[in-house]
């Protein structure tokens, strides 16, 4: 019985999972379309707008390594901490204070050597 109730378990899991990915996705291609006709109605594109970008194609890329399997699905999160830090950093900019700025690219330092850790870790 066990069993059973473990595979029926596992199978809502997956099934729940799947479903927030897909939420997920299609939120995500909503906030980029939106975030799109916004820079065309202003008529202007800033750093930010497309840093924002890449973290909606990060997003993206982290729902299809969940999907397909193929890469890391640890390294994506890691990729979209780097965006939205280097975001923030930019959207700060000149009112923020030299101490924060180097701890903020501090942490995305050490976020990009857990990269080459799991990568590493990955291939052996």
């Amino acid at each position: 019985m066990g069993k059973i109730d473990s595979r029926f378990g596992l199978a809502f899991f997956k099934l729940v999972e799947r479903a927030l990915l897909l939420l997920t996705a299609g939120l995500t291609i909503i906030a980029a379309v939106t975030e799109v006709w916004n820079i065309y109605i202003k008529q202007e594109v800033g750093l930010a707008d497309i840093l924002l970008m890449f973290l909606y194609v990060e997003v993206i890329s982290m729902i299809a390594v969940f999907y397909t399997g193929i890469g890391s699905p640890f390294i994506y999160p890691i990729f979209i901490a780097i965006t939205a830090i280097a975001r923030l950093i930019v959207l700060q900019g000149k009112d923020m204070a030299p101490e924060k700025v180097v701890l903020e690219a501090g942490a995305i330092l050490i976020l990009a050597i857990a990269v080459v850790v799991v990568g590493y870790a990955k291939r052996n």
